[in-house]
């Protein structure tokens, strides 16, 4: 009888909540595709347990792990090493074991810029953005904005302390021009502004008749709107701003690019980009 393993590689996301996190679906589609023995867990690991969780990956011999929310600010303590745009950013999606040692990475701005210029056609040299949202995935957009030559970057948020601190860390740490704006009021989106995206959990599954209080009219044909929103792919807020005649993108393409990086991360093999995504297509039937 020929040698054979039975010992699948392991990797998975850490979130709570994480039931409704579809990466699962594309990367053990391209684990699949590539004859990989790998096997990807979605796993609920409480906030007061990471600590634990994180520990686990080396006693488990794990390749290494995704980060969701509520996680990606609070891992960074629980790591050996941390990539510099991930230092910058302040937040982790990324693991890997590498030797007995955690590193860090964040893929998701990476994962947005690919989708940008493929699906978007755009570049970000010059642009003006406006964004909605001040978390992990603004975070780390914006930061990978502003390196790419992002000329000017509206921050808008609903909780004040958390917008001007993305703020600062922007002009701070990047040399793009930034500046906040509460979100206290139906928003108007600047004539001039080039790229608009929401970075918010607005229309997220279950609820996904919800969209952000923003003046739609304002919206102009010469924009490219964003969601970064992937459960559905296309939100009420891209439904609706189709009606003034913009280009979109959803956030499939942002997923699948974020998620191949992480793939080639773990497995080290290049990722099966167009497996990864028709996988996800199929899924929710788009």
């Amino acid at each position: 009888m020929a040698d054979k393993s039975y010992k699948a590689e392991l990797v998975g996301v850490y979130g709570c909540p994480v039931a409704e996190n579809p990466t699962v679906i594309m990367e053990e589609a391209g684990f699949k595709s590539l004859n990989l023995n790998y096997r990807y867990l979605t796993m609920e690991v409480k906030p007061e347990d990471l600590k634990a969780a994180m520990e686990s990956l080396k006693v488990l011999n794990m390749k290494g792990i995704n980060l969701t929310i509520p996680h990606k600010v609070e891992v960074l303590k629980y790591l050996d090493s941390v990539a510099a745009d991930a230092e910058i950013i302040g937040a982790v999606n990324t693991v890997y074991v590498k030797d007995g040692k955690l590193y860090g990475e964040n893929t998701d701005g990476k994962g947005f810029m690919i989708s940008l210029k493929e699906d978007g056609g755009l570049e970000a040299k010059g642009k003006k953005v406006v964004i909605f949202g001040a978390g992990g995935a603004a975070r780390a957009i914006t930061v990978e904005l502003a390196l790419a030559g992002a000329s000017h970057i509206i921050v808008i948020n609903r909780n004040e302390e958390r917008g001007l601190a993305l703020v600062k860390l922007l002009n701070d740490k990047t040399p793009v021009k930034a500046e906040f704006a509460v979100w206290d009021h139906i928003f108007k989106v600047p004539e001039d502004a080039d790229i608009v995206i929401n970075s918010t959990s607005i229309g997220l599954y279950p609820n996904i008749d919800e969209k952000p209080e923003i003046d739609y009219s304002t919206l102009k044909n010469h924009m490219l709107v964003c969601d970064v929103i992937p459960n559905p792919p296309q939100t009420a807020f891209l439904n609706e701003a189709q009606k003034y005649g913009v280009k979109t993108i959803d956030g499939l393409g942002m997923l699948v690019n974020q998620g191949a990086i992480g793939f080639k991360i773990w497995t080290g093999k290049d990722a099966p980009v167009n497996v990864m995504k028709e996988a996800l297509k199929k899924e929710f039937e788009v």
